[in-house]
């Protein structure tokens, strides 16, 4: 390579460098914010994750003290002041609270409880219809067959999480209402369901032989069960 190509690459490159130089002092400001905003957008998402841990443990904690408590009145007061995070937390609490009222005689206090989470609209629907459950259970003395079938029916209906649990108390319903063949046959089709339990089909077979009758195990049986 001659000397004059030699300068020539020495100039380019300077002249490079000095291009580079400037655009750094006038754009450099830019990469330098947008940085500082990841950064600072990771750690505020830490900040954010960090706060909620702290509050789920803090909740976790208060209801852990709650269930400690010697009286199941105590319990229920305590439960019923846990400051929640968010919705489904405080649904759980709430469940929780409606139990230990029960336990304590507060029948129409746990009904209530119960209540407010079945008709708490912004809450997952298992957390709802769970709440709906126990209360049908909670009320069954004060309600009339009628009203509770027409519950029951409402949280049987297909893609319903207690789907087969509330199809087994319309069973129990029948039995109740002296429908002997109406129960079979509810019985019969929970075990044939192949979403039902083991726990939940021994239970309709028991019942079955209780009536009298004899179910038919061909789909417990290829299941498996």
């Amino acid at each position: 390579m001659s000397n004059t190509d030699s300068f020539i690459e020495e100039v380019t490159e300077e002249v490079r460098r000095d291009k580079l130089y400037a655009a750094l002092r006038k754009y450099g400001w830019i990469g330098i914010l947008a940085v500082a905003a990841i950064v600072g957008g990771a750690a505020y998402s830490e900040y954010n994750k960090a706060q909620a841990r702290a509050q789920a443990q803090a909740t976790g904690d208060s209801m852990l003290a709650a269930l400690q408590l010697d009286d199941s009145a105590e319990r229920a007061t305590a439960l019923a002041l846990v400051e929640v995070e968010n919705p489904s937390a405080g649904a759980i609490v709430s469940l929780m609270t409606a139990s230990e009222q029960s336990s304590a005689g507060e029948t129409v206090a746990a009904n209530e409880t119960l209540q407010s989470v079945a008709n708490a609209q912004e809450l997952p629907l298992i957390y709802r219809q769970i709440a709906s459950f126990k209360a049908l259970g909670l009320s069954a003395a004060d309600l009339s067959i009628q009203d509770r079938r027409a519950g029951y029916e409402a949280l049987s209906q297909p893609g319903n999480p207690l789907r087969l649990l509330a199809t087994e108390q319309l069973g129990l319903i029948d039995i109740e209402a002296g429908d002997t063949a109406a129960a079979l046959v509810v019985l019969q089709g929970i075990i044939d369901d192949s979403e039902a339990t083991a726990d939940l089909q021994q239970r309709s077979v028991q019942l079955m032989v209780a009536l009298g009758a004899e179910p038919d195990l061909t789909q417990l049986t290829a299941a498996g069960n």
